[in-house]
């Protein structure tokens, strides 16, 4: 019987130390690591009890954390409230840090995402980690209408300003320099937004450009979610996306100042932005996300309006996060 006790024992060890994820899988994908606290709440590192425990770069993927005495479920993470109706196409609402779904709505329906697939195309940008490099505009990045940064080909660029100018403008030209400059042409551009998008375990999702514009691809909400939370935890994203207005100074001189099209960023302190996105095919899109009382949440709004989709994604950041 004893020889039995020990053997269980030592099983039920192996188990659980096995079973044991890491806190945020989020975290160890990341290209870049947090080096020290800033006001930014996804920038400052884990506590001691919730680091992230090194993952395989064979094996790394998103995964929910299985409850165990090192890694509870925090049950103030669940709202106490139902959540409110939706009057989108789609919805998820997920914790950032674990990956738990606190809410969903057709969340697995294929639909086009437009300019919000633009924070993939950071993640592929910032895969590169040489954001100081000079850019120099091309004659065919120019050609991405409607909303461009109008950049003259020939004049050069930090990278690190063209992608804070794509996600606070959503500038899609500025997308297509980004991802021609990074793989050498935009075609190789999309193929790493589908390998990482697959990394990422979005199942659900084919890119077939690196802004959004309409063309043969889809994402769902489920999957854009899992996505923004890796954003999420990247220091570059995380600062680029809390920018409410920015001073592009283009080669010539001239200054062109731009404000952050996501609308809440401006209102709500407590918001921390993340990506627009229109076409007429996708409808208004948000994502976005929000820190309150220790509480942190990324909200997905897809097929919305235009007199809904900031209210839509407002009412249910305020309901996860328990703001009145």
């Amino acid at each position: 019987m004893r020889f039995l006790a020990v053997i269980t024992s030592l099983c039920a060890a192996a188990i659980l130390s096995t079973c044991a994820p890491a806190h945020s899988a989020y975290i160890a994908d990341m290209p870049y690591r947090p080096q020290q606290a800033s006001r930014y709440s996804g920038l400052t590192p884990a506590s001691p009890q919730h680091q992230a425990t090194p993952i395989p770069s064979a094996a790394r993927h998103i995964a929910r954390p299985i409850p165990s005495a090192a890694n509870p479920i925090r049950n103030d993470l669940i709202p106490e409230k139902a959540a409110p109706r939706p009057n989108c196409a789609a919805v998820c609402v997920i914790d950032p840090n674990s990956g738990k779904i606190l809410y969903a709505y057709n969340e697995h329906t294929r639909r086009q995402v437009a300019s919000t697939q633009k924070i993939v195309t950071a993640l592929c940008v910032c895969d590169e980690k040489n954001l100081d490099k000079m850019v120099t505009i091309h004659s065919s990045d120019c050609k991405a209408p409607p909303i461009r940064l109008n950049l003259k080909p020939g004049t050069q660029y930090k990278k690190s300003e063209l992608l804070k100018a794509m996600l606070i403008g959503s500038f899609n030209d500025v997308a297509l320099t980004l991802a021609r400059d990074t793989a050498g042409s935009v075609d190789a551009f999309v193929d790493r937004m589908n390998k990482r998008a697959r990394r990422m375990r979005m199942k659900n999702t084919h890119f077939a450009n690196p802004n959004g514009l309409p063309a043969e691809q889809y994402s769902t909400a489920y999957d854009m979610a899992r996505a923004a939370c890796y954003a999420y935890h990247n220091p570059i994203i995380r600062q680029y996306i809390n920018i409410a207005s920015y001073d592009f100074v283009k080669a010539d001189g001239r200054v062109r100042k731009m404000n952050s099209t996501n609308r809440l960023l401006r209102t709500h302190p407590w918001v921390y932005g993340m990506k627009t996105g229109y076409t007429n095919a996708a409808g208004k899109c948000l994502i976005s996300c929000g820190s309150h009382n220790g509480k942190e949440v990324i909200v997905v709004v897809l097929g919305s309006t235009s007199s809904r989709i900031w209210g839509e994604s407002l009412k249910y950041l305020k309901w996860a996060l328990n703001i009145a």
